[in-house]
């Protein structure tokens, strides 16, 4: 660390004091300046004129303030800029001299730094030579070790793969007896199957037929009731048909009296249309 470095933060600290309070001075202006502004545009206008009323006293103290805030403003902004010169040129003097340090510095770090290097290149040759030597010996006993092995692993499987062929054999044969019993048990069994496949289609067939029998019956009570449905209301359609064609002769529309059918063998009957017709009550009874 330098030692002019506690007068250049002494010197920073003094400059960020100052301009610490021009800013201070200056918001309070600025503050001062925005409730003027404020207590103007909520004041009261005159009418018929583009004046407005504001509070005398209140104006009075903003105006008050804002005037002995601007000369204290202005004279440290003053201050600064006549130092502004020296402040600089002593900043740039500190700062080359900071860079010619750091660079005498980094030069000596890296002599440091290579040397060490160099130092640490050799050390890890050394135990690179000593480690590969190590790691020989070691390749040659696991190979050795790993033949050795490979032997008694292809001993212990040729031994296992013989045992597990014989007992393969044997499940193969003791299967191909118990496959050649259970063929002949199924073979016992095929008769009573085929009787089983017999009865079945049997009582399909019976089904089938039963099923058969009953829609030709369906289907004929249903064309027997469609039938006498027919004929009822073919009759109801030949009575309003009569019924109809009498109105259409007589005049009951008009109150004229027609001649009705003979009863009780007598031929010149007069009616008025009401006595011999057939109830409509009885007539519906038809359907």
């Amino acid at each position: 660390m330098s030692p002019d470095e506690p007068d250049n933060r002494a010197c920073h600290s003094v400059v960020a004091g100052q301009f610490s309070g021009m800013l201070a001075v200056m918001y309070k202006t600025f503050e001062g300046i925005d409730q003027l502004q404020n207590m103007v545009e909520r004041a009261y206008g005159v009418p018929m004129t583009a004046n407005c009323m504001v509070p005398r006293g209140e104006a009075a103290e903003l105006l008050d303030m804002i005037r002995n805030s601007i000369p204290g403003d202005l004279d440290d902004a003053q201050d600064v800029l006549d130092r502004e010169d020296a402040i600089l040129s002593e900043a740039e003097d500190k700062a080359s001299a900071l860079v010619a340090e750091a660079e005498a510095e980094r030069d000596r770090i890296l002599d440091e730094t290579r040397q060490r290097a160099e130092d640490m290149i050799a050390d890890a040759e050394e135990r690179a030579q000593s480690t590969v030597a190590r790691a020989e010996a070691e390749a040659v006993r696991l190979e050795e070790d790993a033949r050795r092995e490979y032997l008694e692993t292809t001993s212990r499987a040729d031994a296992e793969k013989a045992r597990l062929i014989e007992e393969g054999n044997n499940l193969y044969d003791r299967a191909v007896n118990e496959g050649i019993a259970e063929q002949r048990r199924l073979v016992s069994e095929s008769e009573v199957v085929r009787e089983a496949d017999a009865e079945a289609r049997r009582i399909i067939e019976s089904a089938h037929a039963d099923s058969d029998r009953l829609r030709r019956e369906c289907d004929q009570y249903v064309d027997s009731t469609l039938a006498q449905f027919e004929e009822s209301l073919n009759g109801s359609l030949r009575t309003v048909s009569r019924d109809r064609s009498a109105l259409r002769k007589g005049a009951g529309v008009s109150g004229n009296r027609y001649p009705r059918e003979p009863r009780d063998g007598r031929a010149d009957g007069w009616g008025d249309g009401r006595g011999d017709a057939e109830p409509r009550g009885e007539r519906g009874s038809r359907l």
